[in-house]
């Protein structure tokens, strides 16, 4: 029987990679790390059986969409609020209670899915492969169909090997995989969201936004927005578009001098901030996070998950 430090040394490397998939399955980082979780029981259990007819990484992959699989038996889609309803160009309007009951799209912290290396090539890669809008479009396929586009065509697995993983034939996963990049035509990110600007320009943008933000200064923030540029805040269903729209219903309802603390990283292979908000108390509480789509060196997109819970995922040694 293989021992503990044996089977780490094995398998511990595809964590991160693993994380990623179950993602890109479920949705949810929280549930993301579930099933990861799950997927090593699974094979720390099933490994005397493993007979190494195929690799420890494509075993790995076969559990844990198995596991993803089974999961997604009792789930629901996670939308966002793009998902499900047409957004508002007028900022006046009155914005929908929140829904916390629906299970909304979650973001993933870059840090838990590993470095993409050096190569250029592989980096967009990776951050093509979580995108916010290819997650968001991945919850509109089976998931079935969500497996097969995966497999296929982020991990570039060959269709003999996905079908050895799914117990189906090559030509069903030939099917769906037609399928569901039917489904997806309209969902690829724009070239100009992958190349982002350089370190200094992205840090100066970021930097840029922070201040807009923590100050209020409503007229720094639409510098730095594009005309189209759009804004969704899950649990709320409502959402905008256009630069006045946006800037509009954040200096109304949201934009108050010393009221936010913003902190950049990066979720999802793009630009992204923790928030936390001034209490009673003084002192600043978790509240959620923003991932931020640029295009062109400006702000395109601005995903707010106001989700306190999103904080400890982020940043978990630091304090509330």
């Amino acid at each position: 029987m293989v021992s503990d430090t044996e089977f780490a040394t094995l398998t511990e490397p595809f964590r991160p990679e693993l994380l990623a998939h179950c993602y890109r399955m479920l949705g949810s980082v929280h549930d993301a790390e579930d099933l990861v979780q799950e997927t090593y029981l699974r094979a720390w259990r099933g490994f005397d059986r493993f007979e190494g007819r195929s690799t420890v990484r494509r075993w790995l992959y076969r559990i844990a969409t198995a596991a993803c699989l089974t999961a997604l038996e009792t789930r629901s889609r996670r939308p966002l609020p793009s998902g499900v309803g047409a957004p508002s160009d007028d900022h006046h309007v009155a914005v929908a209670a929140r829904e916390p009951d629906v299970p909304w799209l979650e973001p993933v912290p870059d840090r838990l899915l590993g470095a993409g290396g050096d190569d250029p090539a592989v980096v967009v890669a990776a951050r093509s492969g979580v995108r916010l809008a290819f997650i968001a479009a991945l919850q509109f396929l089976s998931a079935r169909q969500r497996a097969v586009l995966t497999l296929r065509d982020v991990l570039a697995f060959r269709g003999a090997e996905v079908a050895e993983m799914l117990d189906t034939s090559e030509a069903a996963v030939d099917s769906a995989l037609r399928r569901a990049r039917t489904a997806l035509s309209d969902a690829a990110p724009h070239p100009d969201e992958l190349a982002e600007p350089d370190a200094a320009a992205l840090r100066r943008l970021l930097d840029d936004y922070v201040d807009a933000f923590t100050r209020a200064d409503a007229d720094a923030l639409v510098r730095l927005l594009r005309a189209d540029v759009e804004l969704e805040m899950p649990p709320t269903p409502t959402w905008f578009t256009g630069r006045d729209a946006v800037v509009g219903f954040l200096a109304s309802h949201v934009l108050h001098p010393g009221l936010w603390r913003l902190e950049p990283t990066r979720a999802n292979g793009q630009a992204a901030v923790v928030i936390r908000k001034r209490g009673d108390d003084g002192g600043y509480h978790p509240y959620g996070a923003q991932v931020l789509t640029l295009r062109q060196g400006r702000l395109a997109r601005i995903t707010s998950f106001n989700d306190p819970g999103l904080v400890a995922v982020f940043s978990p040694a630091a304090p509330a």
